[in-house]
């Protein structure tokens, strides 16, 4: 395995960044994706900095260079394109949800005050229905193919537009570090959508203090989220693009397991429902084959030899590497709080599984775990830029947690009264609560507004009883709430238990109270419900609740 080690050094903008990239590993294959089901194009960084130095030219041309410039559409080398190249700019880039109620999509579009648009074959019909809708749009960029309009365009023909016209507008383009660079929304109705504003120096810090904790990076990865979260673009895209490694885009969530054995990565960032059904796969697949007592086995031979100093864990545990496409050697995991049981899985078969926590007003990082110093039950330490405090905290420690510094955003798009609800004096409320350990690592309990509060006063955070759950094996998803009496009043919890496969109810009773039978008695179920179906997710496949 060959890694890129980066040595933390600050950029003041994406341009120099990609400029670093250009001149320092230019022929590195950045992007790898396939053309047909099993053809690969390779892309390199000089080919990338062309790509993108055109497209701008050519953007500039439509007198966009300073535009704010939506974009709605599956993540493809395109998609990245396009955004490194606004990045530069002097405009604005607004990443969006191709997936959202057409009613809401057309307003946010309005709400964001783009200029333009990139879209693809997914959205093209979208954009011919309710062009009209979109007065403030000038232009309809089609990533893939032409459609017809008089305000519809294609990326091709932006680039050699580009390549006629000359660069030298675009390079003479800069913008203020502390202005609106990333327009951000958040999930929510047409209403209740949030813009997070993001500036070119929240962008470059979070990138550079992640290097502090992601301090190598093996040369291959895979792309597996949507682009349009701050998660996948910023976490994934810029800081492979910081470490010059070569990225390979998975072109469809139903093939992701496809993908892992066609690109073979090195290294994924994940959230955790993708590094849940991972695992689960391995461990009914050990179940049925009957090899889950010889993989326990294996686990504690190999944990005694490595107090030894001999790790031979990859070589043990080969068969269950090769099916993760045989190179995996870590996953970054964030989006949620993960189960302990999860990151010692992959450490056992010799998988670095780094836990984090982030959330897109902080661009999106909070505390990252390092790459040579994780635990399995924390988020990490707080990035080196950030403050940090736990506010109003019960007698176990326990608050909302509260940052300040570099990465905090600087409010919601047109929501000044909504900004002050939640950054206040500078410190940003993130609605999560979690405590800190005497090492000063960040353990997260759950969302503030998911918090149960009993009629006894007892505070309950349904996540940590759903991770107890969830170490059943048959168990695919849970979703623990109050049970109310007559007066509305939360007396007690339910647990709604989905199974792929059929299940009995006093089994899953029995075997849920074995799980709690550690935690106090207000915390065990009072009652269980069985559905037949998945619970419906979000696109980074978190459950709606």
């Amino acid at each position: 395995m060959s890694a890129s080690v980066y040595s933390p050094k600050k950029v003041s903008s994406i341009r120099e960044m990609l400029e670093n990239a250009k001149n320092t590993a230019g022929d590195t294959v950045a992007y790898r994706y396939k053309i047909k089901r099993h053809e690969l194009k390779d892309v390199t960084y000089n080919e990338v900095y062309e790509a993108s130095m055109n497209l701008g030219a050519g953007l500039c041309s439509l007198g966009l260079g300073s535009s704010h410039i939506a974009c709605v559409a599956k993540n493809s080398y395109r998609w990245i394109v396009s955004f490194l190249t606004v990045l530069q700019g002097a405009g604005v880039f607004v990443p969006l949800d191709g997936e959202l109620p057409a009613k809401d999509l057309v307003h946010v579009l309005n709400d964001c005050d783009s200029e333009a648009v990139f879209f693809d074959r997914e959205t093209a019909g979208f954009f011919k229905e309710h062009a009209d809708e979109l007065p403030r749009i000038k232009y309809f960029i089609s990533l893939d193919k032409k459609v017809e309009g008089e305000r519809f365009v294609t990326f091709d023909e932006l680039v050699d537009a580009g390549k006629n016209n000359g660069r030298d507008e675009f390079l003479a383009l800069k913008s203020d570090p502390e202005a609106l660079k990333l327009l951000v929304y958040t999930s929510g109705t047409t209403g209740a959508a949030k813009g997070v504003m993001l500036s070119e120096h929240n962008l470059v810090s979070c990138i550079y203090y992640a290097t502090f904790r992601i301090k190598r990076m093996p040369q291959v990865g895979m792309s597996v989220l949507p682009y349009y979260h701050t998660y996948e673009s910023v976490c994934n895209l810029l800081l492979s693009l910081n470490y010059h490694s070569t990225l390979c885009i998975n072109d469809s969530l139903l093939r992701v397991k496809e993908n892992i054995q066609l690109f073979k990565p090195e290294y994924m960032f994940l959230v955790p429902i993708f590094a849940e059904t991972l695992y689960s796969t391995v461990m009914r697949t050990m179940k049925k084959s009957g090899k889950l007592k010889k993989f326990e086995f294996g686990v504690k031979i190999s944990a005694l030899l490595r107090k030894l100093g001999i790790d031979v864990r990859r070589r043990i545990f080969s068969e269950i590497i090769d099916g993760f496409g045989g190179n995996l050697r870590f996953i970054v995991c964030g989006g949620a709080a993960i189960r302990p049981e999860l990151a010692r899985f992959y450490d056992d078969v010799g998988i670095t599984f780094i836990g984090g926590y982030g959330i897109t007003e902080c661009s999106p990082l909070v505390s990252c775990n390092a790459t040579d110093d994780t635990t399995s039950d924390t988020a990490g330490y707080v990035l080196d830029c950030l403050e940090s405090r736990i506010d109003d905290p019960d007698e176990d420690g326990i608050g909302e947690i509260c940052v300040k510094g570099d990465v905090v955003m600087s409010g919601y798009y047109k929501k000044p009264e909504l900004t002050k609800e939640v950054l206040i004096d500078g410190w940003f409320h993130t609605g999560d609560y979690g405590k800190f350990t005497k090492e000063r690592r960040l353990k997260i309990t759950g969302r503030k507004k998911y918090m149960i509060v009993l009629a006894n006063g007892k505070n309950i955070y349904p996540e940590e009883i759903e991770s107890y759950i969830m170490n059943i094996d048959y168990i695919d998803e849970v979703v623990v709430a109050a049970v109310k009496n007559e007066y509305g009043m939360e007396i007690g919890l339910s647990a709604e238990i989905y199974s792929a496969n059929p299940i009995d109810s006093e089994q899953v009773r029995l075997d849920i109270s074995e799980q709690l039978k550690e935690l106090p008695a207000y915390k065990h179920i009072d009652k269980i419900i069985i559905r037949e179906k998945p619970f419906k997710k979000t696109n980074t496949r978190k459950i709606r609740r």
